[in-house]
């Protein structure tokens, strides 16, 4: 199988967006680094195939992207959307926030991502059988 992740070629393109992450990356870094979220460990900057995703969690397949102004033009939103599909072909599922989102409600985004990473629980058995 052809290696999918963080490939060599895109390793310095990798450092320098860790080097310059914009106010939003960084203030949801804070919020997700040290298994803050359901005890799950995010990366940063993480490469997929010839993309570089804000953020990645292996255990779940599960890239967070932050959105800025350029990704509000029709142009930015096709190649967003193709994107978008080359990942989720993988089987990796990927979640959208806009740098808007982050910066004024943090709380909401996180909320977000706890109830798409929180695991549901079966029904349990024995419940009220023929109550």
């Amino acid at each position: 199988m052809t290696e999918i992740f963080n490939k060599k070629e895109y390793a310095k393109k990798r450092q320098h967006l860790r080097r310059n992450m914009t106010n939003a990356e960084i203030y949801l870094w804070s919020k997700l680094k040290g298994k803050q979220i359901n005890g799950l460990k995010f990366r940063r900057q993480y490469g997929i195939n010839q993309y570089i995703v804000d953020f990645y969690c292996p255990e779940l397949r599960l890239a967070i992207e932050i959105d800025g102004g350029v990704h509000y033009y029709d142009s930015r939103r096709v190649t967003d959307l193709q994107r978008k599909n080359d990942i989720e072909v993988l089987g990796i599922k990927v979640l959208r926030y806009t740098n808007i989102d982050v910066i004024k409600n943090i709380k909401g985004v996180i909320q977000d991502i706890i109830e798409k990473t929180t695991p549901i629980s079966p029904p349990s058995e024995g419940g009220d059988k023929g109550r």
